[in-house]
């Protein structure tokens, strides 16, 4: 049998309840049939499945000492599952199920324990064998799992992949954990590695620590330690304090608006992405807070983080608004200027309603024009014509040209303010206004 290479010392002894989806291959999409025995359930699946993590999305990690994508595609193939090489140099690939997604890797080295010795930190370094319901552990990965500790595997590991430097804040954020202190000691050695990583990978982990409210302080404790600074070069003292406001008034201002919480977790839909994918309004806002404030300085930012274009309009729209907000110190109260205010800004609201709080506005003031904006129907933040351009050429027997925008225009506002209500008063609203020009 394949275990008996395993060095039986390297075995977990300590009986646990190995439950949930992960450790029971009656739960999971495929039989366990089509595993050969050297299969190995690795890495983050394992850990959280030891940490009782709940997830409506089951996630198994492979690792098989050959023909890990033939097994793969066999499996794909057989319960026409999708399927995708996800690096064909690394024999790594994915079959992908409804609600369950599988990842086959080739082992590394000429054995598990040197594929596990390859990984960033020792509670990702921990296997389950599926067949024989066995847990290898060699990095003693399960003590640092219950002392609640991020430690690495070996140094050159960091070396090889600088992007497990910054991975070390965003598992240390959504563990819990603390990082260990000679991991943390080389971490702050290498940080300048990380400028060579690509930014799609440094984005990616980012977006954890930046739409969380427990990413927060490791973000500070990221940008104290020098990682933040190759590719967010702006962010200082001033913008990482706005971001922990952001978290505490979002808090705050959910009791009173509790629906805004998920719209600023959401994001714009996209007819050609899933709404919110990485994105979300809170992300936003806290990215305006860490790039330079200069619109001409942040675009580039931006696009080398490889953000979206969506993002980078938004956070653009957010930091135009930042002078105003910071210069009068007052949010639009009258409706006239409440509608040109939802106008200009559009759909990036509440990120700017969030940088507000940030920049530490009345919350009455702010709450006020989040109830404007989540009321759908509302005139203000959300204006539908109450007559069409066609209907005004008709009614009023005049040519189409500018003067019906202008109209179209007159009208909204005055729908805004409460003039006008319905499609009689803006034809006669219309008349009156043509009347006098």
């Amino acid at each position: 049998m394949y275990l008996e290479t395993l060095t039986p010392s390297h075995l977990l002894q300590e009986s646990l309840p190995l439950a949930g989806p992960i450790f029971d291959p009656q739960q999971w999409p495929f039989a366990i049939d089509w595993l050969p025995a050297s299969a190995h359930l690795v890495g983050g699946s394992v850990r959280d499945a030891l940490l009782g993590r709940e997830t409506d999305h089951i996630d198994l990690d492979f690792v098989l000492d050959k023909a890990a994508v033939e097994t793969a595609q066999t499996i794909a193939k057989h319960y026409r599952a999708g399927f995708v090489v996800l690096d064909a140099e690394r024999n790594i690939a994915r079959v992908v199920f409804d609600g369950a997604t599988a990842d086959f890797a080739q082992q590394v080295g000429d054995s598990l324990e040197e594929d596990l010795q390859r990984r960033d930190f020792t509670v990702n370094a921990i296997a389950y064998n599926p067949h024989t319901r066995q847990l290898f552990d060699p990095l003693n990965g399960y003590l640092d799992l219950k002392q609640g500790l991020l430690r690495m595997v070996a140094i050159t590991n960091l070396q090889d992949d600088p992007l497990r430097l910054l991975r070390a804040y965003r598992q240390s954020a959504q563990l819990g954990f603390t990082v260990d202190a000679e991991t943390h000691t080389y971490i702050r050695q290498f940080a300048p590695l990380l400028r060579r990583i690509a930014p799609e990978r440094v984005h990616a982990e980012l977006s954890y620590l930046l739409t969380s409210a427990t990413g927060s302080t490791m973000l500070t404790q990221a940008w104290t330690d020098g990682l933040l600074q190759p590719w967010l070069p702006h962010a200082d003292t001033l913008g990482l304090e706005r971001v922990r406001r952001i978290d505490h008034a979002l808090a705050n201002i959910c009791l009173d608006c509790p629906e805004f919480a998920a719209v600023a977790s959401g994001w714009v839909t996209d007819q050609h992405r899933a709404a919110g994918a990485g994105r979300s309004w809170i992300k936003a806002a806290k990215i305006a807070c860490l790039v330079s404030p200069k619109l001409e300085e942040a675009e580039p930012q931006l696009w080398e983080l490889k953000c979206s274009r969506s993002e980078v309009q938004t956070v653009l729209t957010v930091l135009r608004w930042i002078p105003q907000l910071d210069g009068d110190r007052a949010l639009p109260a009258e409706k006239r200027t409440q509608f040109f205010f939802f106008r200009d800004i559009g759909a990036a609201f509440p990120a700017v309603a969030l940088m507000s709080l940030a920049l530490e506005y009345p919350p009455d003031a702010v709450v006020s024009l989040i109830q404007l904006f989540l009321d759908l129907e509302n005139p203000i933040a959300h204006p539908n014509p109450i007559v069409t351009g066609h209907s005004l050429t008709r009614s009023l027997q005049i040519k189409p040209g500018p003067i019906i925008g202008q109209l179209l225009e007159q009208l909204a506002i005055a729908h805004a303010e409460g003039t006008i209500a319905n499609h009689q008063q803006a034809l006669e609203y219309a008349q009156y206004l043509l009347d006098r020009l």
